[in-house]
């Protein structure tokens, strides 16, 4: 399943790195995600695009996730030529994330 069945996102960005959150529609979900979208996860479905470290903060109060990914955007948006130097797409790209269904 992809992780848009059970999360929605949402991200920002300082400099050279994009924030990505990942909120569990349903809150018993939550485990489920933290389980399975792991940091190495994430780094790996954007290898290629992140050149420094992905750290993950757990917020399960909130049921969500939230990705520091460091050296995303190409150098910031003000050094950028993407087309999307703010990183607003990762969250989208993020979410195509093939997770195990639900046990």
């Amino acid at each position: 399943m992809k992780l848009r069945d059970l999360a929605h996102s949402r991200t920002g960005d300082k400099g050279n790195t994009s924030n990505i959150s990942v909120i569990a529609y349903d809150p018993a979900d939550y485990a489920h995600l933290e389980a399975h979208v792991t940091a190495e996860r994430v780094r790996d479905h954007f290898r290629g695009i992140v050149s420094g470290d992905v750290v993950r903060h757990a917020l399960p109060t909130i049921g969500a996730l939230n990705f520091v990914l460091t050296g995303a955007l190409g150098g910031g948006v003000t050094r950028s030529l993407a087309l999307d130097a703010h990183g607003k797409g990762l969250s989208s790209a993020l979410l195509d994330l093939e997770i195990p269904g639900r046990p």
